[in-house]
């Protein structure tokens, strides 16, 4: 007997789940005839049987690919050759978007990611809490089976942490800033978000750094976003800064508890690399370049900030000249 191709669909790939606690002969063959991994039941269950699949089969999801024969699936089946999955994680800002994320391409859903985000049991294991645990998380492409656990997930997130941060001389740096990982990492998460440009992040480390090390508190834009939960403001007033969030950082000293995003490697390795300035002040440059002003006393600062809103008011006017009457 020749076992050929045997798929039937039309796709590059389909994939089919065997769910856990139906590994059984009848189980299996109803998923992979309801996703049309194969057209002809019966012979592909005289071939598993042969190869004594049945026994071996393990639970998870598979990917086939189109035109691949009864042969190889039921070697893929029989050696529990499970679909491997990509977690691609660049710049997450709340637990809400990595729920999505993780649920997007992995079993758990989102409901079931939020739930251990904000269980302290579940993370206490990995030595974070509910505020830090996207510490754990160096931005990454990680891969995981389909049906892999959250523990397991969060496992190899957090092995990944420790070596990052054992490689490079990171840990003696942020000893010699007198600052631990997190403390470094929540840095990072403020910088990442105030400018893409690596230049302005080495300077804006180093106003951070001094405010902190002189009693200042940190007055960040971006954690006011974060603690308003609305990160398309693109003005802060009065009104948001009274807001009494411990994320707040224009309301509370020192560092917020927990990162506002996660910030990429390089900008982590800015902050342990950062200057050492005189710099307290930084405000845009009123070229609407997108790169800040720097400064060492309040007066420079007001001065620059007043240069600053004027271009604004004008820019502001000239778009309203020019939108269409309603």
């Amino acid at each position: 007997m020749v076992f050929g191709s045997g798929t039937g669909f039309s796709e590059k790939s389909q994939s089919f789940i065997v769910a856990e606690g139906h590994t059984d002969k009848a189980s299996v063959i109803e998923a992979m005839e309801k996703n049309d991994i194969i057209t002809n039941s019966t012979v592909f269950s005289l071939l598993a049987s042969r190869l004594g699949v049945w026994a071996k089969i393990r639970a998870g999801k598979y990917e086939v690919k189109k035109g691949q024969s009864l042969w190889n699936i039921a070697r893929m089946l029989k050696n529990g050759r499970l679909a491997e999955y990509r977690l691609v994680i660049n710049k997450v800002r709340t637990k809400e978007d990595l729920a999505r994320l993780i649920s997007k391409n992995f079993a758990p859903d989102s409901v079931s990611v939020m739930r251990y985000l904000t269980s302290p049991d579940s993370l206490q294991k990995f030595g974070v809490d509910t505020h830090t645990v996207f510490t754990l998380i160096i931005p990454d492409t990680y891969i995981f089976y389909w049906n892999t656990s959250l523990n397991n997930i969060f496992r190899r997130l957090s092995d990944a942490k420790n070596t990052f941060w054992q490689k490079n001389s990171r840990l003696e740096k942020a000893k010699k800033l007198h600052l631990t990982t997190e403390q470094v990492y929540i840095l990072a998460s403020i910088i990442v978000e105030e400018t893409n440009y690596d230049s302005d992040k080495y300077k804006i480390a180093s106003v951070y750094m001094n405010r902190l090390n002189t009693g200042m508190r940190l007055q960040a834009d971006p954690t006011v976003k974060f603690a308003m939960k609305d990160f398309k403001l693109t003005r802060i007033y009065k009104k948001h800064l009274v807001n009494p969030s411990p994320y707040n950082t224009y309301h509370s000293k020192g560092l917020p508890p927990g990162p506002i995003c996660t910030p990429s490697p390089k900008s982590i390795d800015i902050v342990l690399d950062a200057p050492k300035t005189d710099y307290l002040f930084f405000v845009a440059k009123s070229d609407f370049s997108g790169y800040s002003q720097f400064s060492t006393t309040f007066a420079a600062h007001i001065q620059y900030a007043k240069q600053y809103q004027k271009a604004l008011d004008v820019y502001m006017a000239r778009k309203q000249q020019n939108e269409p009457k309603p």
